[in-house]
């Protein structure tokens, strides 16, 4: 019997064994080249996500939710706080009969002294009958008939009315200013330091700065704490977002980021409920900063943890390693399947600042979401007072405050219930829509319609615009790569902040201009409406990691049979 065995001159293989009779090889014959294994690919972020489990997960979206609460009295007070109530000069002695003139004297407020019985509150009156005015300047102090709001503020501790009152939009200024600061700044830094860093610092910021705050001593102390406050906080809550939003699945997003907004939303139901019972400055701002101070205990190892995502992207190697490690008691039978296939030398991609300058679809994403951002916090101001800027009837502050705060609850409702079933893209459209229209409906007819009428449309109009303003970010958030996104959202709320300065920039012009400002922001609205056309959809659909990931996020075509390209902004390509 010929034996047969492999040799150079002879390539053909031998024939196999039967089944039954499995052969051993010869000890002469070669052993088979063994097969090149697969490499390893890196871990998702999903796969990350997974490996936390479904009850650490709950728990870490929890904690992430629950300081938006207190963030509220901080960053929602200033309308309490520079509430200027009716008032007048105090009569000094030599006029004679001072309390009894005081009392007589009524307190509505107005700038006409004798035209039509209206009391100026900045003049002094030295008779009884209030004839006769006397100088400008009010050395006597100045009475308050506090009936809204705090009765101990800004405005009545340090007496800023009349000549002084330019101070108070000056504060308010430098409050939104300070929120802008902290959004680009501490944006970019928890692109670079990580999410929980950045979040640790931020609070320990806020709460000294907030005490700061409590103890300043003068007008000038308090701005300049009260800008450093805002950036702190601001900080905190971009990276409690950003980080809450990198801890969910597709599936999860859009809930829990509502839930976080209804938490603010109670958080300024909260603040005027605290506000009517301490009826003190000091106190309300002491009642926000305190309990931040314990959230400074996320620091402490197994509290909270770093995005997942982020670890994916940064060059920590012993991070990733350890956040594996922590969570593999926790782990289900399949969850680390691939996440444990791992090499752990894989190359992770870095930033590269030239390949971000020819991200041109991302940069045509950010530049019209922050243009919806700031035209929908912009447009705000003129629903909410519009009754007392065009006819003259200012309703009450309370009413003001809650028509603001339940109106953003409700958009958030409505977003919960229509977002996640007709897309980000479309209900952005309506709710641009329906702002631009709500204002030229406003503008137009301003002489034809009621009182109620008038009521109708700005709250609808005020709705609209909230609902835009938070789909903005959430829009942003979701198509933004992780390896910028905490200084794209951080540029959309800032973008968002310049349309806010229009509110205190018309109280220090003392509102004239208020119908070429509502027309400029309404023809503005119009020509979102146009830009948000351009943007991708991101429903259902995993986050983007790199710049790649996020250069692929464009919009659908106008029409399924054919590719269509807008000339000014068409991106190529990133597959060719």
């Amino acid at each position: 019997m010929s034996s047969c065995s492999p040799t150079l001159t002879s390539p053909s293989p031998c024939p196999p064994p039967p089944p039954s009779l499995p052969s051993s090889p010869t000890p002469s014959s070669p052993a088979p080249p063994a097969q090149p294994l697969p490499p390893a690919l890196p871990p998702t972020g999903e796969v990350m996500i997974l490996a936390l489990g479904r009850k650490k997960q709950r728990m870490l979206l929890c904690l992430s939710i629950l300081p938006n609460l207190f963030l509220a009295f901080l960053q929602s007070s200033d309308p309490l706080l520079t509430l200027s109530p009716p008032h007048r000069c105090r009569l000094s002695a030599p006029f004679g009969a001072s309390q009894v003139l005081n009392t007589t004297l009524p307190w509505e407020k107005g700038t006409r002294v004798q035209d039509s019985g209206v009391w100026s509150q900045c003049k002094r009156y030295p008779s009884a009958n209030g004839t006769q005015v006397a100088s400008e300047g009010c050395v006597s102090g100045w009475d308050y008939n506090v009936t809204e709001g705090l009765r101990n503020n800004i405005v009545t501790e340090w007496n800023l009315v009349c000549e002084r009152y330019w101070l108070v939009p000056v504060e308010e200024v430098c409050f939104i200013l300070g929120i802008l600061t902290g959004c680009l700044g501490l944006g970019y830094t928890a692109d670079r330091l990580g999410r929980l860093k950045t979040l640790l610092a931020s609070l320990v910021l806020s709460v000294v700065l907030g005490v700061l705050v409590c103890i300043s001593p003068s007008p000038s102390a308090f701005i300049v704490t009260r800008f450093c406050l805002a950036a702190a906080t601001a900080g905190v809550y971009l990276a409690l977002y950003i980080t809450r939003l990198e801890l969910c699945d597709p599936s999860l997003r859009l809930l829990v980021t509502m839930a976080a907004g209804l938490t603010t939303v109670a958080g300024e139901l909260l603040l005027l409920g605290v506000a009517l019972g301490c009826q003190s400055w000091r106190g309300l701002l002491g009642v926000g900063t305190a309990p931040l101070a314990l959230f400074l205990s996320y620091g402490v190892p197994g509290v909270f943890c770093e995005s997942p995502r982020w670890l994916l992207l940064s060059e920590r190697a012993t991070d990733l390693h350890s956040f594996t490690e922590r969570r593999d008691r926790e782990r289900d039978s399949d969850s680390f399947t691939e996440l444990e296939a791992e090499s752990p030398n894989y190359s992770r991609p870095h930033l590269s600042f030239s390949e971000l300058l020819h991200s041109r679809n991302i940069w045509k994403n950010l530049c019209v979401l922050g243009f919806t951002s700031f035209i929908s916090h912009g447009i705000n101001h003129c629903y909410s007072s519009f009754r007392g800027d065009v006819r003259g009837t200012a309703p009450s502050f309370y009413w003001t405050y809650l028509l603001s705060v339940c109106s953003g609850g409700g958009a958030w409702l409505l977003l919960w219930v229509t977002v996640d079933r007709c897309g980000r893209r479309g209900i952005l459209l309506l709710a641009m829509t329906m702002t631009g229209l709500a204002s030229l409906i406003l503008l137009g007819l301003m002489d034809y319609l009621s009182e109620s009428a008038i009521t109708v449309f700005s709250v609808l109009g005020l709705f609209s615009s909230q609902a835009a303003a938070s789909l903005s970010i959430l829009f942003a958030a979701e198509i933004i790569p992780t390896v910028i996104r905490g200084s794209g959202v951080g540029v959309v709320l800032a973008l968002g902040c310049v349309g806010r300065l229009s509110s205190p920039l018309m109280d220090l012009h003392n509102h004239y201009g208020y119908f070429l400002h509502h027309v400029v922001y309404s023809s503005l609205a119009l020509l979102a409406v146009l830009s948000i056309l351009l943007l991708p959809e991101s429903k259902r659909k995993p986050l983007p990691q790199t710049l790649a990931d996020g250069e692929q996020y464009r919009r659908p075509p106008l029409s399924r049979r054919r590719r269509d390209n807008v000339p000014l902004l068409a991106t190529p390509n990133p597959e060719t």
